[in-house]
């Protein structure tokens, strides 16, 4: 990729090159502590690309290739040549930019993908894997990441983090974040073992509300000796206004014996479980993300067959900006908010939550999430943040990916933030201080959260 890619202008070019080699805080992923303790070389450019990138597998079918070739048994190379011919049409698609910029930066390929030069470029990839013998851990210092926040579900044992704990060798700070999907989810097949699970990880028997607020609490002090700093949840269902604790016990109860729960007694556990949730946060001093607006799981056969995470989630629909208001300013009201950060997949969500953060304290709207990182979604969010809310206290980028080829996202965004902040300096728009102002989004804000206790 040439140097001036995303950069229109020449303020635009001398921003670049003041935040280009910043640190990276990761403060939103997938990747696995298990893959970064081993630290396995990898062996392909196929596996490194297609084991478990749904975006990759979503672009794939959508192209019409068949499963055996995206998640079945055909071969990497086979793969990787099926993912060229899908990619090389992509035209607007972030996979495109994001491919072109991994292949030149990890590989030192300037030549574009298609099904013409896929040999090529899957034999120089594959040569500067085995010299190299690129692993999980040299892809991320090569990336320059300080420091990288993991998704762990709440019943996750933390054995692979508290390794990398102690692992003095590698300079990354690997942490955990505390997921909380499995724990609201009560309309999950087997919700009662994911909570058995989660009583034997506790040490705790759970049997109603006040054993399992005892037995999340004793998960977020493992969670928090590991060096937690961030939470999440990210499921399709909010509670619609203040419930009861009789109706949220209820609706744990039913889940516990595979019955599906009242509507209205669910949306009580949830706002239960959020306002408790928004206690121990604030306690601890963790950082509480929601991720709204998905719908999980759209096509039944292919979670029947995969499971999860697997591309079968989409934009979900609007969620009422009071609900969300009446939730936060209830929590807010009862001690406090902790340190909160609002992501929508639905665009049309943005402005709005914008406004509702700029009602609160220690509130921000984060990154453009998802099916949203592309150019123009990472442009809208900036503009509407920075017209709505603040840009100045804005965290910036983050992966939200399994892949650790991904760190090329933040160059992107990067690229494109500094074409923004230059066209409002050059038109006149912004006449402060717009090296200080890339700063701060690009690494600077998040550092100083993530070090603020």
């Amino acid at each position: 990729m040439h140097t001036d890619y995303l950069l229109p202008s020449k303020t635009a070019q001398e921003l670049y090159q003041l935040v280009k080699n910043a640190p990276i805080y990761d403060y939103h992923c997938h990747l696995s502590p298990r893959e970064i303790w081993e630290d396995i070389p990898f062996d392909n450019i196929g596996e490194m690309w297609l084991s478990g990138d749904h975006y990759k597998w979503r672009l794939m079918r959508a192209a019409g290739i068949p499963e055996e070739k995206i998640t079945g048994s055909a071969s990497w190379h086979d793969k990787f040549l099926a993912y060229a011919g899908a990619v090389s049409l992509a035209a607007g698609n972030p996979l495109y930019h994001w491919t072109q910029m991994e292949l030149s930066f990890y590989f030192g390929v300037e030549t574009p993908l298609n099904p013409n030069t896929a040999e090529g470029i899957w034999e120089q990839a594959n040569r500067v894997i085995r010299e190299k013998k690129l692993s999980p851990r040299k892809l991320i210092e090569q990336s320059n990441v300080a420091f990288i926040a993991t998704t762990d579900d709440a019943a996750d044992s933390l054995e692979y983090h508290e390794k990398l704990k102690n692992d003095a060798s590698f300079r990354t700070v690997i942490t955990p974040s505390f997921r909380a999907d499995n724990v609201w989810l009560l309309n999950r097949r087997d919700y009662a073992d994911y909570i058995a699970v989660l009583s034997e990880t506790a040490g705790i028997s759970i049997t109603d509300l006040k054993s399992l607020r005892k037995a999340l609490s004793l998960r977020l002090d493992a969670f928090e000796q590991a060096g937690c700093r961030f939470t999440d949840v990210g499921i399709p269902f909010f509670p619609d206004g203040p419930g009861t604790e009789a109706a949220a016990e209820r609706a744990f109860a039913d889940a516990l014996t595979g019955k599906a729960p009242d509507p209205e007694d669910y949306s009580a556990f949830l706002w239960q479980m959020y306002i408790f949730a928004g206690k121990e946060y604030r306690r601890r001093g963790m950082i509480m993300q929601l991720h709204l607006a998905v719908e999980r799981n759209a096509n039944t056969p292919l979670f029947l067959e995969m499971g999860g995470d697997c591309g079968g989630d989409c934009i979900g629909d609007v969620i009422s900006g009071q609900k969300i208001v009446r939730l936060l300013d209830a929590i807010h009201t009862e001690g406090g908010l902790p340190q909160t950060i609002l992501y929508t997949l639905n665009p049309a969500m943005t402005a709005q939550l914008c406004s509702i953060a700029g009602s609160f304290p220690k509130v921000r709207m984060g990154a453009a999430w998802w099916f949203n990182d592309h150019k123009r979604g990472i442009s809208d969010v900036i503009q509407t943040i920075a017209e709505v809310h603040y840009v100045g206290s804005f965290l910036g980028m983050l992966t939200d990916s399994r892949s650790f080829l991904s760190y090329v996202r933040h160059d992107y965004f990067r690229r494109i933030l500094c074409g923004i902040l230059a066209q409002w300096h050059d038109s006149g728009e912004f006449s402060g201080d717009v090296g200080a102002l890339a700063k701060a989004v690009c690494y600077g804000n998040i550092k100083n959260l993530i070090e603020e206790k």
